[in-house]
């Protein structure tokens, strides 16, 4: 199923956002997934960028497991500060969500500029958890607001186009806000998640099933999260993670 949104742009800003959904016969709980995407470009997103596609079977892997998942396709591929594009068009597909599965608790995975705005939206209320992989972060990027959510950042220790230590310092502020934080560093990975895609998938598909189940919660992330920092923000992600 897709969803196309009714909002109205100027003449410059003509696209729209679109929600492509994996929606198992009964879910109680959803999955917001946001792909990743540019600092600067009007250039209108596709579902054949690569950006957009690599978040594909990680959506549907959640599907899988029992929640809705939703993958949003931006109006843009740019961040485009101070529009901060990706922002607004996140927030809409939450409301679109809500409207759909009132009841059904959310939870946030994004990747590279996702991850970002998956952490910039994590202020709705009915979000009770986000997935930031390897995301693109930005000195000054807010944390106060992820009080009472459950956080779970992870880099590849190879990334070169985002900055494993700036989300690392991220982390740092964000367990000092909320204690349910936790980060995890793949090595051996870069920043297309391509090396060892299974226990990146692996480990999302872990957090999101604690997120909604509390008899679920996997002991690794649980340790981790449990950790005082610094040691539950740099926790080697074990191979084979699945």
């Amino acid at each position: 199923m897709t969803v196309v949104s009714p909002l109205r742009s100027d003449s410059h800003r003509s696209t729209q956002p679109l929600i492509t959904s994996w929606e198992p016969a009964t879910a109680t709980a959803a999955v917001l997934v946001l792909p990743g995407g540019r600092a600067r470009s009007l250039e209108p997103a596709s579902r054949a960028n690569l950006s957009f596609q690599r978040m594909v079977p990680l959506a549907r892997d959640i599907s899988r497991a029992g929640p809705t998942a939703w993958l949003l396709r931006y109006r843009y591929r740019g961040w485009n500060e101070p529009d901060r594009d990706p922002v607004h068009d996140a927030r809409w597909a939450l409301a679109r969500l809500r409207e759909r599965h009132p009841e059904a608790r959310i939870a946030l995975v994004g990747h590279s500029m996702g991850g970002r705005t998956a952490l910039r939206i994590a202020d709705d209320p009915a979000v009770t958890a986000v997935c930031a992989l390897a995301p693109w972060i930005e000195p000054g990027d807010p944390v106060d607001h992820l009080g009472g959510r459950a956080v779970l950042l992870a880099h590849g220790d190879v990334d070169r186009w985002t900055d494993p230590r700036a989300s690392y310092r991220y982390a740092e502020r964000a367990k000092q806000v909320t204690a349910s934080t936790c980060r995890f560093v793949v090595h051996d990975s870069g920043h297309a998640m391509l090396r060892r895609h299974a226990d990146w998938s692996g480990l999302v598909r872990r957090f999101v099933r604690g997120a909604f189940d509390p008899t679920a919660v996997d002991p690794l992330i649980a340790d981790a999260m449990a950790a005082t920092s610094p040691h539950g923000l740099s926790v080697t992600l074990p191979r084979g993670t699945r």
